[in-house]
C-alpha cells in the first residue's frame, strides 16, 4: 500500500506587535468570525502597547508568506476574579479558515506559552465561549481548566474562562 502526505507549506512565526499591517487585518478577521457566531464583535479594549515586550507579546504565523495564524498575550497583575500577579492573558488566537487543519493554533498557543514562561509569566488566561468549540477543545487538550471567570464577559452565560499553569522548560 502506498502512502503520500501533502507538503503543508513553509510556516514561520514571527513577532510583530499588535499594531502591525498583518496583525490589525487578522483581527478584523477574528471579530468578523466573532460576529458570525456571537452576533458581536469582542468589545474587550486592546491597545497595540498591550503586546510589546516584555510586557506582552503578539505573534503571526506565516504559510508560504501569507499570514495566516495569530495569537498574543499580554501581563495581567492581581486583581478582581481571581487575577493573579504572574498571569498573561491570551487574546487574538485565531487561524483563518483556509488554513485550518494543519496544527496552526496549536503550534501558535505552544509558541506564545514558551515566550510568556521566558517573560516570568507563571499562568496563561483567557476568555472563550460556548459557540467556540474548536477552541473549547484545543484549549482542554493543552491541560487548560476552567478558572473564575474574568473580564467583560465574566456575567455572560456563554462566556468560558480556562486557564494553564505554566511551568518553565527544564
Amino acid at each position: 500500500m502506498e502512502s503520500t502526505t501533502t507538503d503543508p507549506g513553509v510556516v514561520e512565526f514571527r513577532v510583530t506587535g499588535f499594531g502591525h499591517p498583518d496583525a490589525q487585518a487578522l483581527s478584523a478577521e477574528v471579530q468578523q468570525e466573532y460576529v458570525r457566531r456571537y452576533g458581536d464583535g469582542d468589545q474587550t479594549v486592546l491597545h497595540p502597547d498591550d503586546f510589546e515586550p516584555p510586557a506582552g507579546l503578539f505573534l503571526i504565523a506565516y504559510l508560504d508568506g501569507r499570514p495566516v495564524a495569530c495569537g498574543g498575550w499580554r501581563a495581567k497583575q492581581a486583581g478582581p476574579h481571581g487575577l493573579r500577579d504572574g498571569d498573561a492573558e491570551l487574546k487574538r488566537m485565531f487561524v483563518v479558515p483556509a488554513a485550518r487543519g494543519r496544527g496552526l493554533a496549536r503550534a501558535v498557543l505552544r509558541r506564545l506559552e514558551e515566550t510568556a514562561v521566558e517573560s516570568g509569566r507563571t499562568r496563561f488566561i483567557l476568555e472563550t465561549g460556548t459557540e467556540q468549540p474548536e477552541a473549547v477543545a484545543l484549549y482542554g487538550s493543552g491541560g487548560y481548566v476552567a478558572i473564575r471567570k474574568f473580564g467583560i464577559y465574566r456575567e455572560h452565560p456563554q462566556s468560558i474562562c480556562l486557564g494553564k499553569e505554566l511551568v518553565p522548560a527544564v
